[in-house]
């Protein structure tokens, strides 16, 4: 970092203290963009080996090189946060991005589902996915490549199933049904088996009946395997649940979004506003990426199919505190999500304002406006964040044989399936698995469909 952007950086967090912003310390790193093109599709700086990242690395830098992605830094949540901003931006932009982070900081230590998925987790998550890829490492130089990747395909392929409402350290299902009683009957009785010495509960019978496996259904995937199936290795099962962890840390970042990215774009403009030590010009160049960074539409399109987060989100704070406070604001940034905060806080007013619509696309390729209500456009919008952005599939079933049996609720998801990923990802629970596994779902016109692996 040079030494304007040192002093401009010192001088920012100060403002941001004294503007109420709380925050855990923030260590800044200026990087070259092939580092932060590896850390974006990564998702980490060090993570563990695998094809599929390589895949991404490769879809990220031709969008890079085509003008349709810039990345300007690239935060990770903890105690310190740690912070990458781009060699290549200029000092303007650095000093906009350093602004921005702060805003994102103020969020992560205080947002209520980062708390607790951090307590969980733990606030250093860089260190903790660089020793699981030692780990990895460690079982390819032991039990080989291609072992290792038949697991990682698996894990991987699931990683978006996990139950953050469970935690991340949940106990194993109980071995038996639990022990029924006859009921007690009349006021009389009831308070008298309460007494001491009152009657005795008859003795359990000698045979117990064990409770099926799962109870009920399960969408937390990546922890069902790791525990139950049937001959999963130590290794393997550390990797699946090396998998959830860093899963568990994903889930808040991917949950508020639309939150985050416009907390911190409505503190960078508020700080910036008020960072009477930057020099004019420095100032001007800063507030011009401020408004790339926020603008509607992406290049000079007045419309686009897709929602840009950092502009949503900031006008949806900066309406919340004009009309409510800042006392409020905060307390919404506390407690909500983005199912939540859009549901609550996205009025017909300000989606007018933002010309924002709701849009069905043909077969074709041809699309149609609709004029749908407030509650419609909320949940177009919301609806790709459902189940963490993945199909409703829960273990339903283990049979006697070790089958697995595994269901869609495409009820819930409103659509079938993509039949052909289905079938890879089933072929690698099945790898890990080592038993037949069958899911239940819809093909395209909603007939039921039944696909098998094994």
């Amino acid at each position: 970092m040079d030494d304007s952007l040192a002093r401009y950086c010192a001088r920012l967090e100060s403002l941001a203290r004294e503007e109420g912003l709380d925050y855990y310390p923030v260590s800044f790193e200026t990087v070259p963009d092939s580092f932060m093109t590896e850390v974006a599709v990564y998702g980490l700086p060090v993570r563990m080996p695998h094809w599929s990242f390589g895949v991404r690395y490769i879809y990220q830098f031709v969008q890079h090189r085509m003008g349709h992605s810039r990345l300007f830094e690239v935060v990770f949540p903890g105690n310190p946060n740690r912070a990458y901003l781009a060699q290549r931006n200029s000092l303007e932009e650095n000093t906009l991005v350093m602004a921005h982070v702060l805003g994102h900081a103020d969020f992560a230590k205080n947002n209520l589902l980062f708390q607790r998925t951090q307590e969980e987790v733990g606030y250093h998550i860089v260190e903790q996915a660089a020793a699981h890829a030692r780990q990895i490492t460690e079982a390819i130089e032991v039990y080989g490549e291609g072992r290792v990747e038949v697991v990682l395909d698996a894990a991987l392929a699931l990683e978006q199933y996990v139950n953050v409402h469970l935690g991340l350290r949940r106990p194993r299902y109980p071995e038996y049904l639990p022990e029924k009683f006859p009921p007690v009957s009349g006021e009389f009785m009831s308070r008298f088996d309460k007494l001491a010495g009152g009657r005795e509960r008859p003795a359990s019978p000698k045979e117990r009946k064990r409770a099926p496996v799962p109870p009920a259904p399960e969408r937390d995937l990546l922890w069902f395997i790791a525990h139950y199936a049937p001959e999963l290795e130590g290794w393997e099962r550390d990797i699946f649940l090396a998998v959830r962890e860093e899963s568990f840390y994903f889930y808040p970042v991917f949950a508020c979004q639309i939150m985050n990215e416009g907390w911190a774009s409505f503190w960078h403009a508020q700080l910036l506003r008020k960072a009477d030590f930057l020099p004019q010009q420095v100032y001007l160049d800063a507030i011009k990426a401020h408004s790339d960074v926020v603008r509607p539409y992406a290049g000079g399109r007045e419309i686009a199919l897709t929602i840009n987060p950092y502009h949503l989100g900031f006008k949806m704070w900066e309406s919340i505190v004009a009309e409510r406070g800042m006392a409020f604001a905060r307390r919404v940034m506390q407690e909500d999500d983005d199912f939540s905060f859009v549901r609550n806080y996205l009025t017909e007013e300000l989606a007018e304002e933002l010309r924002l619509f709701e849009y069905v696309a043909a077969p074709g390729g041809d699309i149609r406006v609709e004029q749908g209500d407030i509650e419609t456009l909320r949940e177009k919008l919301l609806a790709p964040k459902f189940n963490f952005g993945a199909p409703s599939v829960a273990a339903t079933h283990v049979h006697l044989d070790g089958t697995l049996e595994l269901t869609h609720d495409h009820h819930l998801d409103g659509r079938g399936l993509d039949l052909e990923r289905a079938r890879k990802v089933l072929q690698y629970v099945h790898r890990v698995w080592r038993r037949p596994v069958v899911l239940r779902t819809v093909d395209e016109r909603g007939r039921p469909k039944e696909l098998t692996s094994g």
